[in-house]
């Protein structure tokens, strides 16, 4: 579904080099039209509608000859999705739908048009304070989606250029756009591409240079470069940099209460890169929908924590489904001129017998950072802890409890462990699964029980 849902998008309207296609562009909205009636088939639900609207106007309002029957049949789209708003999913499909509503008040006239912007304009106002955590993150957690959530922001403050009947959001929306941007350049690794967690994958979203550089274009000014630590509090993500470093943590919420569908069980989870390249990974997604394969890249082992007793730290199900799920607490951010410091821990294994608890400490420097895995409860249980290396790396065994994973980057690990490296793969786009490698080591006993790990680098590292 996801694959047709973009077919029906028309996102390549507004691609760089549109002008040069407009014989094919044209063709491609005849043949829509053709081959789509009203009201049948996909490409007629409320999501695709939604952005199949606004890139309709976009292209219009750059003065574009409009194809027969495109005019009329955009009304008709908006009379549709306007009986159709996906108040039962929210998130950010309730959103674009709420950004279509406001193109097309804008882009139309009269007294139906005037009720379509004003009902855009109130649910963007009380989704935007719903969806936008007050660190500026997209409330779903998800680095691909807040990036998306970002560009219908500037999308609606670009349109008050062309249509200045929607200008009366404009201020809120600049509010907005400031703390976003500020926030995805906090999640974005020296390699330029911001960091995996949840549902996230690259080339559904811009880059966020990209969007930083569409801000810039609005008058809204990029952050200054992120250099030292940035405790994004209400998202749960830490970014710290010291050295050559930059690592990311996770100790946030599964996601909002009643929409958790973009989740994965990664909590106590990080990024690390290392000289400007990713060194450990979160594993990605390439794919939504029912199946093992999605179970899999959504559960704990598919990322840089700790599975209990075979189980995920928060049970996803389904394709887009959480049930019990980890709860974070006793969260602390410590700095110091040498070292940043950040624990956490979570109760997602309190349901096992023997109600353990998770937690976790991370302690960088400029040229290390040492893990802390402390798990408290009672009786016998099994561990997996797991590091997924970038696919171009893959570790190698330098004495009893060394492990060289890329140059002069070394993994000390705990020798009461059994440690393996494991073939798996790595998925930074939809529809992409790399080969990849995790260094995992296995355990069985009674808790309590501490772990450490050393993550170190040399200065030729870089």
């Amino acid at each position: 579904m996801l694959w047709m849902y973009n077919l029906h998008y028309f996102d390549d309207l507004n691609a760089d080099g549109d002008a040069e296609q407009l014989a094919r562009q044209r063709r491609w909205i005849a043949t829509w039209l053709a081959a789509n009636p009203p009201g049948e088939g996909l490409g007629w639900e409320p999501y695709p509608t939604s952005l199949r609207i606004v890139s309709w106007i976009r292209w219009l309002a750059r003065g574009h000859e409009p194809v027969a029957g495109m005019v009329q049949s955009l009304a008709v789209q908006v009379r549709y999705l306007r009986q159709r708003l996906e108040h039962h999913l929210l998130g950010n499909h309730l959103f674009v739908n709420a950004k279509a509503l406001v193109f097309a008040g804008a882009f139309f006239t009269g007294i139906e048009a005037a009720r379509w912007l004003r009902t855009g304009s109130d649910l963007i106002r009380r989704e935007l304070d719903e969806q936008i955590l007050p660190d500026g993150g997209q409330f779903e957690r998800s680095p691909m989606y807040h990036a998306l959530a970002l560009e219908d922001v500037l999308d609606l403050i670009a349109l008050d250029v062309t249509f200045p009947a929607a200008g009366a959001l404009l201020s809120v929306l600049r509010d907005r756009a400031r703390g976003m941007v500020s926030w995805l350049v906090t999640m974005t690794h020296p390699d330029g591409d911001f960091a995996l967690f949840n549902d996230a994958a690259f080339g559904v979203a811009a880059r966020p240079s990209e969007l930083v550089a569409y801000a810039a274009s609005l008058d809204i000014a990029a952050p200054a470069p992120v250099n030292d630590v940035v405790d994004l509090a209400d998202s749960g993500y830490t970014r710290m940099a010291r050295g050559h470093a930059v690592l990311f943590t996770d100790t946030g919420a599964i996601g909002p209460d009643y929409l958790p569908g973009h989740a994965h069980a990664d909590t106590l989870g990080f990024e690390l890169s290392i000289a400007g390249r990713r060194i450990f990974v979160d594993s990605g997604v390439s794919e939504y929908g029912i199946s093992p394969e999605r179970l899999r890249q959504r559960g704990t082992r598919a990322h840089n924590t700790i599975v209990v007793d075979g189980q995920d730290s928060s049970e996803v199900w389904s394709g887009f489904r959480v049930a019990r799920r980890a709860r974070i607490a006793a969260r602390r951010v410590e700095i110091s001129p040498d070292t940043v410091t950040v624990s956490a821990e979570h109760d997602g294994y309190r349901r096992l017998p023997g109600s353990v608890i998770h937690r976790r400490t991370w302690t960088l420097s400029a040229d290390s950072v040492v893990i802390v895995d402390e798990l408290r409860g009672v009786g016998i249980h099994d561990l997996e802890l797991g590091f997924h290396c970038a696919p171009d790396l893959a570790p190698d065994a330098v004495g009893s409890r060394t492990w060289c994973v890329g140059p002069d980057v070394t993994v000390t690990v705990d020798p009461r462990l059994e440690w393996k490296v494991e073939e798996t793969t790595y998925h930074p786009e939809f529809g992409l699964r790399l080969a990849s490698h995790v260094l995992r080591g296995r355990w069985s006993g009674t808790l309590p029980l501490e772990l450490r790990t050393t993550i170190a680098w040399t200065r030729s590292a870089t």
